[in-house]
């Protein structure tokens, strides 16, 4: 095919790739994403879909605002979807119930709990909200903002709407090589060669080829979560409960989404029989009663860990125009609205916090934090 010029080009699909080029094509950037697969077709697809920016942060400094911020940019972001696309992203108001087993671990969230956002339930409380719940919880942290929505819609309504602004979509495109020839530069795919002044690599775990191809020696380490879906035929779980990374998640079709397995630098997208046992058996802990639930499906993604556990958002140090976005480990979800405002407001111009700027930057190295996580 004959090049094709664009302001942007996206290498990568999921959410995150959606996000910046929702964010950009509505500054009448002329954006494409390149995908390998299909939209939300990996991680973003394996995803549960918490917008936990409470139940998942103990480091506040930099991370629990950026993710605060993109948490309530869904609220706005719902909305607006919705009217442009007709897409309902199914965000779940009711927000989630972070188990407790002891005062230990009541001790822990302290810092959480003194958030005006968070409230303390005991035993008699957390079961009258959730009366599944095993008689060994001591109580929970309710996270009445910690929502969720399906990923794999609310990616899909993003490239969707992307593409009412003008931006073009190429799935099953992957891309072989990413060159700079004066002021733009080349993106070579097996189905031709796209041209653009700008370059964001958003392809999580995939990413290290880019990595490697661009000169830099920064590597994303896949961590497998395997997660089960069953039928829930009983009352409705009207809050998702969660604990030591563990959660169960309701659908609006009575699905429960039940996860999650960490399994360091493994790179298989099947779940084993010993990680679904695991599941399942945390899952039981939390509501006993799941083991009794139909089982219908089974599944696994990788998630994109960092050195550090911050992801890269930002412009590589050498190479003006080409930016990364990737390493968000299991909140991809969660931080693509903040993530494509911000790689959004870096191509633009647009002031971004200097905290964000330091703390997500390509450049860091190993030292910057203390050593590697």
């Amino acid at each position: 095919m004959e090049s094709k010029q664009f302001d942007v080009v996206i290498v990568g699909g999921g959410i995150i790739g959606s996000s910046i080029a929702y964010y950009l094509a509505k500054e009448n950037r002329k954006v494409a994403i390149l995908e390998a697969d299909k939209i939300g077709g990996k991680s973003t697809s394996a995803a549960a879909g918490m917008l936990g920016a409470h139940s998942e942060y103990k480091e506040f400094k930099h991370l629990y605002p950026f993710a605060r911020s993109s948490q309530l940019l869904y609220k706005q972001l719902y909305e607006e979807i919705r009217e442009l696309t007709a897409i309902d992203f199914e965000k779940r108001n009711g927000g989630l119930l972070k188990l407790v087993y002891s005062e230990n671990e009541k001790k822990e969230l302290e810092s959480i709990l003194s958030l005006s956002s968070v409230e303390w339930l005991d035993n008699k409380e957390a079961r009258k909200r959730v009366p599944q719940l095993s008689k060994e919880v001591m109580g929970a942290a309710y996270l009445q903002e910690d929502v969720h929505i399906t990923p794999l819609i609310a990616c899909n309504s993003l490239s969707k709407g992307a593409q009412l602004f003008g931006a073009e979509i190429y799935e099953y495109t992957r891309v072989l090589a990413v060159s700079k020839t004066g002021m733009e530069y080349s993106i070579k795919t097996a189905q031709g060669t796209f041209l653009a002044k700008n370059v964001v690599i958003a392809s999580g775990v995939w990413s290290n080829y880019f990595f490697q191809q661009l000169g830099l020696s920064h590597e994303i380490i896949p961590v497998k979560g395997e997660c089960v879906a069953a039928i829930n035929e009983g009352a409705p779980l009207r809050y998702a409960v969660f604990h030591d990374q563990f959660y169960i998640v309701p659908r609006n079709n009575n699905e429960l989404i039940i996860g999650a397995t960490k399994k360091w630098n493994d790179w298989s997208e099947n779940p084993s029989l010993d990680g679904l046992e695991e599941v399942i058996q945390k899952a039981k802990k939390m509501i006993p009663e799941v083991g009794e639930m139909k089982w219908t499906r089974a599944w696994a993604g990788l998630r994109p860990q960092t050195y550090d556990g911050h992801p890269y958002i930002g412009e590589h140090p050498e190479m003006k125009g080409l930016y990364f976005a990737t390493g968000h480990q299991r909140n991809g979800i969660l931080l693509a609205p903040a993530t494509g405002k911000m790689i959004r407001d870096l191509i633009i111009g647009t002031p971004v916090e200097k905290e964000w700027l330091d703390a997500f930057k390509v450049e860091r190295n190993i030292f910057a934090y203390g050593g590697g996580k």
